[in-house]
Parts: structure tokens; C-alpha cells; sequence
């Protein structure tokens, strides 16, 4: 069981109040002195790049050769390791950059100092608010114009609605049965039937 009111321990032993956790790192700080007498430098790594592989060179000599399996091809790269050079290497990558071009945004276009003296920017923005201000007081005398529907109708009446004569389509090409004075075309019809 924990004692009360604190927490529960556990098995390993901490050192004492005296020990520091980390790596201990002695500090040299002798000022200017020693940032000018001991100069840390850090030493340029020799390492010598690696080329690749030039397999056209050595494609080209192994059928010189007479490979002509996949093993045979395999043995003479591993006999023959032919490298590309570094003069091929470096002309490949120069002929794709053009000679004319520039790295980089182009700068902004600068701002014409005879404007900026003469206020144009303050007055081209005078002329913004003034044109805001003229289109806003039209609007607001529209709508006190329009302060209820029956003043709208005053102005605006709507349109006439034109009467139609819709009939069913079945019922426009049906001809009657019954031959009478009011009906000539069908008895006309009869009469040439």
C-alpha cells in the first residue's frame, strides 16, 4: 500500500541530491583570447565521389565481346566496371540550362514619385467615396419611394392578364355527327362525300 498523500514508489534506487543526469560537458569560455587563438575549424571530408555506371560503353564492348545471354552480359559487368566520365557528366547538364536565363521573381514596378508628390493616390480614392456616396443616396431614395406595397403598385401596376382560350387537344380535331346550317364546312363535306 502507498503511503498517504504520496505516491507510490518504485523499485529502482536514485542517487543522491548531488548527482547531475546528462552528459557533463567542460566549458572552455576564455573570451576573445581563445575565440581568437583557437579557432575550431572543421576539416574538409576527402571523400572522392563515385561515378556511375556507364553502361552504353559497356554494353557496346560486351557484344565486341560476344555476349549474347543475360549471364554472359552479367559476368563482363562485373569484370569489366567501366565509369562515366566527368566531363560527360557535367556537359549534360550544362547544355539544358539557356545562357540568358534569370533565377528568381521579377522586382515590382516602381512607383512614379511625381504621383506621390502631387497626392494623385489620395485623390483617385477621394473620387472611389464620392461615387460610393452617390450610388448609396440613390438606393436610399428608392427605398423611401417604396415604403409600402400600395405605393409600389402606384408606380408599378401589374401587367394585364391576357385571357386564353385553351382547349384539350383531343376535342380540336373531332368532327361533329350532326349536319346543320351552323356547321357548313360538314355539310359541305356530305355533300362532296
Amino acid at each position: 500500500q502507498p503511503e498517504v498523500g504520496k505516491p507510490l514508489r518504485n523499485c529502482y534506487s536514485l542517487p543522491g541530491f548531488d548527482f547531475a543526469y546528462g552528459l557533463y560537458l567542460p566549458r572552455r569560455d576564455g573570451g576573445v583570447a581563445e575565440a581568437i587563438g583557437h579557432w575550431n575549424t572543421v576539416k574538409p571530408r576527402t571523400t572522392k565521389q563515385v561515378m556511375p555506371r556507364d553502361f552504353i560503353t559497356m554494353n557496346r564492348r560486351a557484344v565486341d565481346a560476344g555476349c549474347t545471354t543475360a549471364r554472359e552480359f552479367g559476368l563482363y559487368y562485373k569484370f569489366m566496371d567501366i565509369r562515366c566520365k566527368d566531363e560527360c557528366r557535367r556537359s549534360r547538364w550544362v547544355s539544358k540550362i539557356p545562357a540568358d536565363m534569370t533565377f528568381g521573381r521579377p522586382a515590382r514596378p516602381s512607383t512614379p514619385i511625381f504621383d506621390i508628390l502631387q497626392h494623385r493616390y489620395k485623390e483617385l480614392w477621394m473620387e472611389r467615396q464620392r461615387a460610393r456616396t452617390v450610388v448609396q443616396d440613390m438606393e436610399k431614395k428608392e427605398l423611401a419611394v417604396r415604403q409600402n406595397r400600395t405605393t409600389y403598385l402606384r408606380t408599378h401596376p401589374p401587367p394585364v392578364k391576357e385571357e386564353s382560350f385553351w382547349h384539350l387537344t383531343r376535342f380540336e380535331k373531332v368532327w361533329s355527327t350532326v349536319a346543320s346550317h351552323h356547321n357548313p364546312f360538314l355539310a359541305q363535306n356530305q355533300l362532296c362525300g
